[in-house]
């Protein structure tokens, strides 16, 4: 019988008082916090009961590895902040089951990130959410893979991460995907005649979209008359790059890249007068809050991505609602990403169980853990009903299944297409 999650179906009123977390200590649940949150899985006949009802008991101890300081906290600090939202309303809901959360920082650096790993591993987890970057996630999901450690990433989408481990699954789009749908959502909205591309060529994941949005642009003839590339190295001057896209007279830039070169981009664009499109995907998202810079220029930038802050269905508005009062902010792509990812498991856990009978997961070691999450994740009949998609499903090659969305920056915020 197909089971479906409903990630949760949030209360209209709900109290957090949650601390954020910004640092590489374990992030237990905040100190008088409260949620009204409730799961549920519906079956094919319709009937709904609370998810798991207590088939799965025990302690959880999930792991997150991410960028909490440095040019890519942002990203870092939204999962950690909105995964731990996740456990207090988990926790809360009473089912038997207790979710613990250690939140690492890589810093955006492949050999911290796999310290932290072992960090995580020394701390006994069992699962790991992450990691939140590519780079360092390709590093780690090599040694998970060695170990047997189960891992969901929110945010890492090159193939790299998760090329021949059966361990390792995303739950964002892959870059393939995230190219080529970038290229058709161009196309079939006619927002560009001429496209340039600039990329970093020293980052497995611009590289892998830019290679995936020209196949693609190609293909269904998209003209792109500029590509162009920058290393880390030389992110602080795009004068050549932006000349060139004007020169062959580009009316839409597409922005594989973070939001930090993204920014500065902008702003040079500005100061040569130079006003395309710029379209980028989810890795600009965050570019609003990086702190000094004039919002302005971001006016009518176009993202693709899987969540708008701004959508007006229930559990978007009370994900919002309660991530502004937990954290003072409002929650972009990646703390969704993170928030689901924490669901997904949990569902899988109580997919399980369904299907074999209870589960107790305490103590239970990692690699045990792993099997039993890859045979759900890979069985067709396991579904998740998320901030990021409806009805996710995942192939045995850890790629999600979910509808590309896009959405457009106006007046300082960001607003669904």
């Amino acid at each position: 019988m197909k089971k479906k999650l409903l990630s949760v179906v949030l209360a209209a009123t709900m109290v957090f008082s949650l601390v954020a977390c910004g640092s590489s200590e374990s992030n237990s649940s905040a100190e008088g916090a409260s949620s009204e949150s409730v799961a549920t899985t519906t079956d094919a006949s319709g009937d709904v009961a609370p998810a798991g009802d207590g088939a799965v008991t025990g302690t959880l101890k999930l792991g997150l590895i991410g960028p909490l300081t440095g040019g890519a906290a942002l990203y870092g600090t939204a999962c950690a902040n909105a995964a731990q939202l996740a456990v207090d309303e988990i926790n809360a809901q009473g089912t038997g089951l207790t979710v613990e959360l250690n939140a690492q920082d890589d810093e955006h650096d492949a050999e911290k990130s796999v310290n932290a790993y072992n960090n995580l591993k020394d701390w006994d987890a069992q699962a790991i959410v992450g990691c939140v970057t590519t780079t360092p996630c390709v590093a780690v999901s090599a040694e998970a893979y060695a170990d047997r450690m189960f891992m969901l990433t929110p945010s890492a989408s090159s193939t790299s991460v998760t090329e021949g481990k059966d361990n390792m699954f995303q739950l964002c789009f892959s870059d393939p995907n995230q190219g080529s749908a970038s290229a058709q959502y161009i196309y079939d909205n006619g927002l560009a005649t001429k496209v340039a591309i600039i990329y970093n060529n020293a980052d497995a994941y611009s590289t892998g979209i830019y290679q995936t949005f020209k196949a693609k642009a190609d293909e269904i003839g998209l003209e792109v008359v500029s590509e162009t590339t920058f290393t880390d190295d030389t992110a602080n001057d795009f004068s050549v790059q932006l000349n060139a896209a004007k020169d062959a007279g580009a009316d839409l830039v597409f922005l594989p890249i973070y939001y930090t070169p993204a920014s500065l981009i902008l702003q040079q664009a500005n100061t040569m007068g130079y006003a395309p499109t710029f379209f980028g995907v989810d890795g600009m998202d965050g570019i609003l809050d990086i702190e000094g810079f004039d919002t302005s220029l971001a006016e009518g930038v176009l993202l693709l991505t899987p969540f708008a802050a701004d959508a007006t269905d229930d559990l978007t508005v009370s994900f919002v609602n309660s991530y502004k009062s937990a954290y003072g902010d409002t929650p972009i792509q990646f703390a969704a990403d993170a928030y689901d990812c924490v669901y997904a498991i949990v569902a899988a856990l109580n997919f399980y169980a369904e299907k074999n009978g209870a589960l107790n997961v305490d103590g239970m070691s990692y690699d045990e853990l792993c099997e039993i999450l890859i045979s759900v994740f890979s069985d067709p009949n396991f579904s998740v009903d998320g901030l990021t998609g409806e009805g996710m499903t995942w192939t045995a090659k850890g790629e999600v299944n979910k509808a590309p969305k896009a959405v457009v920056i106006k007046d300082g915020a960001y607003a669904g297409m």
